[in-house]
């Protein structure tokens, strides 16, 4: 079974593009990685594309080979959508094909259009990730969803919303040099907690922004890479997906999110290491509560223990293992289809040692955790700096 190389990555600017379609976000993204890989475009065999409301916000459905165009593709393309897991799963996927022999070279990647749709409008678009039946119409959204779960995590272990706001904090620092954050701009737990409460105990600035964008990777076997002698020091060594019931109620646990925890566990035994191998790691952060969980979920701290991680600096630039050094969900932005295979670019970037906050990076293990709904899907990745 062959190795996974990470050949080539690309972003476009993360924030406010109502102007632009989804179909030239996505070329740009894919233009970038083209350009940072070296690898022709004629040499891609698939390309696996994630987009979550596509059919809300543009209309437009049938978006594989729609996305294969802008990239200028000739090859077959496949549309995941997972929710917020939707090029997660595209990049698993593709992992998965390369190490299986259906292909030496994919693209993957996502976008995703949302301001043009308002705020009200894209809140009631982000919504048919829930329960339609049993949450939606009852009149939950996924700030109030969220709130739920920080609440019961108080309940159990607790915590406090100035513990919250120092993830905000931590990661809103991390953004300030990232050209491709929404956020670049500072702020302090003061401001946390004085910020207009959306649903208690969570405040404006405990939930990611609206975001547009695209992210774009290149992947290909060992093979292709030696054959072709690309500079691609990173490779994906652990791929894990996950899953729970979708509706809140349903669940045994609320302060917990099993569907990353079984992510976590098979991206680990996948590569073969454990969490204490991890260096650094780019999690799920669409509210500030979800980090807590998913440093509980990938075993970095015991439930109940997470919740103190950044304002101790455990998780900080500075700390043993930075957590959201591109500024995460939180303040890079949060344009959902784009987001689990932009968590990969900027993973890939810390680690080959040209992102702007690489000198945060205290060892060659990185981790990507990417979350659909309220962590009803999930898929984890282990990458790694190649010897």
């Amino acid at each position: 079974m062959t190795g996974v190389r990470v050949a080539g990555v690309g972003l476009t600017h993360f924030g406010k593009h109502p102007e632009r379609t989804g179909r030239d976000l996505f070329a740009e993204a894919s233009q970038r990685a083209f350009e940072d890989a070296g690898v022709p475009r004629a040499d891609v065999e698939q390309l696996n594309y994630g987009n979550f409301m596509g059919e809300l916000s543009e209309h437009q459905g049938h978006q594989g080979p729609l996305m294969a165009e802008a990239a200028g593709l000739t090859a077959p393309a496949t549309r995941y959508e997972s929710a917020c897991a939707s090029s997660g799963v595209a990049v698993r996927e593709a992992v998965k094909d390369i190490r299986n022999g259906e292909a030496d070279v994919t693209l993957v990647g996502g976008a995703e259009r949302m301001n043009n749709l308002g705020t009200a409008g894209t809140t009631e678009a982000l919504a048919i990730a829930a329960d339609d039946l049993y949450e939606v119409r009852a009149g939950m959204t996924f700030p109030a969803a969220y709130a739920l779960m920080a609440r019961a995590y108080f309940d159990k272990y607790g915590g406090s919303g100035e513990d919250l706001a120092e993830i905000a904090v931590k990661n809103h620092d991390n953004a300030l040099d990232n050209e491709f954050a929404q956020f670049q701009r500072a702020i302090t737990v003061e401001d946390a907690l004085d910020a207009p409460t959306i649903a208690d105990p969570l405040g404006l600035y405990d939930a990611c922004p609206i975001t547009d964008g695209a992210s774009a990777a290149v992947l290909v076997s060992d093979e292709y890479a030696e054959e072709h002698d690309l500079d691609a020091p990173v490779s994906v060594t652990g791929t894990g997906q996950g899953g729970d019931k979708m509706a809140l109620q349903d669940r045994q646990f609320l302060a917990r999110t099993p569907a990353a925890e079984r992510a976590a566990e098979e991206a680990y035994d996948d590569a073969g290491i454990g969490p204490r191998d991890v260096s650094v790691a780019e999690v799920h952060d669409c509210f500030t509560i979800a980090e807590v969980l998913a440093l509980e979920a990938l075993d970095f701290y015991a439930p109940g223990e997470g919740i103190g991680a950044a304002a101790r600096g455990e998780t900080t630039r500075d700390g043993d293992r930075p957590v959201n050094l591109s500024g995460g969900l939180k303040a890079k932005g949060h344009p959902v289809g784009a987001t689990g295979t932009s968590q990969v670019v900027e993973m890939t970037r810390l680690l080959r040692g040209d992102h702007p906050n690489s000198d945060a990076v205290p060892g060659p293990v990185g981790v990507t955790h990417n979350a659909g709904g309220t962590v009803a899907s999930t898929t984890v990745h282990v990458l790694e700096v190649e010897e």
